[in-house]
């Protein structure tokens, strides 16, 4: 199990406690094997996802280093499959509520 410092547990309570906590881990997983297979970062996969879903009209995104910034960049130019869409969204669907 993980340990996370108690003040950021405190401040995102319900992500950072069972059954969220593993759900959550579980999705970065699969944000990093999705990334993997497209050689880019779990983050430029998440971004691609974000700007492609229709209620968003703008990822408002930063970083703290210049490349977290690059990554960012990228993302724009990312272009994930439907299967691999489908995929994300399905795993949300089934992440408990």
């Amino acid at each position: 199990m993980i340990t996370l410092p108690k003040a950021l547990v405190d401040k995102f309570n319900r992500e950072f406690q069972e059954p969220r906590l593993s759900a959550n881990l579980e999705l970065v997983e699969l944000l990093r094997r999705i990334g993997k297979q497209h050689n880019t970062s779990p983050g430029e996969v998440a971004i691609d996802w974000t700007l492609r879903h229709p209620a968003v009209t703008a990822a408002i995104v930063g970083g703290r280093t210049a490349v977290q910034v690059e990554d960012t960049v990228r993302a724009a130019s990312l272009a994930l499959s439907e299967q691999k869409i489908s995929e994300i969204e399905a795993f949300l669907a089934s992440m408990p509520a």
